[in-house]
């Protein structure tokens, strides 16, 4: 196992490069780069342009003091060709040093703490309610496949899956959030503006509140997915040998369900679950933060990648990537605890 593990970590540092130089080189090229951005705001024309990100010559700089220009390259780092801007990153990055954003003047560590927030209030929320409705669901439906309940809740959980989130959080603001009909839940934010003055049940009720229409846009097309590796987990478990020897043996069907097939059944589930908890800190899905005016880390990510604030763009890039590489690998570990059959030598790389 130790042996393993090894590799695997070893073979996230050329992962991580790879991701991180791809993006590096791609930006290079990108129209309207940070220092361009400048040059438009200091000529009072705001917005991007059209420019390479590298700094070439660009139409908007024109009637600009040269000397200006220098001054903000410098600001920037694009006084120093991008080899040794490449090299001054990675050495940051193998501190854990994501940088200072352009334009916030604040770190990336700052800004994305300052955001997670809002965006673990909708991930975890999103991940808890999910499983606690969609894995009873799905044995429910196994237990009764073919029944009316199956067929019924089959065409309910996949008509939430086809309709977008973003679709659903209009029609629910438009429902129950002033827009046409009842005004039953705040439009937008986490919390009312009178939050501090709040007592302590009181801050509670507000924000739990805040995140009813949120949490339901979001969390509807995730019941599809769910249910249905459930269901079907359960369904191919039934058919296995051990359980028709189970059941010739005067076991009860209680018995045979939550002994033999659960375990063996849930083994999918419990292995993606480490990366789905993991990952529910750091879901920031823009639609939904931008409809109900939430600042969370899908907004952040968006308007970076606007502004041309590649520290942020890199930096945040390369801390998901990371954590998804880490998780992948608890992942693995999960399952072969999950299952003794299965052993690392076997595993593919």
């Amino acid at each position: 196992m130790l042996a393993y593990l090894l590799k695997r970590v070893l073979l996230m540092i050329p992962t991580l490069i790879g991701v991180i130089t791809l993006t590096f080189v791609v930006i290079q090229f990108v129209p309207g780069g940070p220092v361009e951005q400048m040059m438009m705001e200091l000529k009072g024309r705001g917005g991007g342009g059209e420019a390479s990100g590298g700094g070439a010559e660009y139409r908007g700089r024109r009637g600009v003091d040269p000397e200006k220009i220098k001054e903000i390259q410098a600001l920037y780092g694009f006084d120093k060709p991008p080899l040794e801007r490449y090299w001054m990153m990675l050495k940051r990055f193998a501190q854990f040093d994501l940088g200072q954003s352009y334009f916030q003047h604040r770190s990336v560590w700052e800004l994305v703490k300052s955001k997670l927030p809002v965006s673990v209030s909708l991930g975890l929320w999103t991940f808890f309610l999910t499983y606690l409705i969609s894995v009873p669901l799905g044995i429910a439906k196994a237990i009764r496949a073919g029944s009316r309940f199956d067929v019924v809740t089959s065409m309910i959980v996949l008509v939430g899956y086809a309709i977008p989130g973003f679709v659903l959080g209009v029609l629910l603001l438009v429902l129950f959030g002033g827009g046409t009909f009842v005004q039953w839940f705040p439009l937008r934010g986490l919390t009312s503006d009178n939050w501090e003055q709040l007592s302590l049940m009181g801050k509670v009720m507000d924000y739990l509140w805040h995140l009813v229409l949120p949490i339901t846009a979001s969390v509807v097309g995730s019941f599809a997915v769910v249910t249905m590796l459930t269901k079907n987990a359960f369904l191919e478990e039934v058919r296995k040998q051990y359980v028709l020897t189970a059941r010739a043996k005067g076991l009860s069907e209680r018995r045979v369900l939550w002994k033999h097939i659960f375990r063996n059944a849930l083994i999918p589930l419990v292995t993606g679950f480490p990366a789905a908890f993991i990952g529910a800190f750091f879901t920031g899905s823009l639609l939904i933060e931008t409809l109900f005016s939430l600042d969370g880390l899908g907004l952040l990510s968006y308007e970076a990648v606007l502004r041309r604030d590649y520290p942020v763009v890199l930096g945040t890039l390369y801390l998901f990537t990371l954590i998804g590489l880490v998780t992948r690998l608890i992942s693995d570990v999960c399952y072969v605890l999950v299952d003794p059959r299965i052993h690392f030598e076997a595993m593919p790389r």
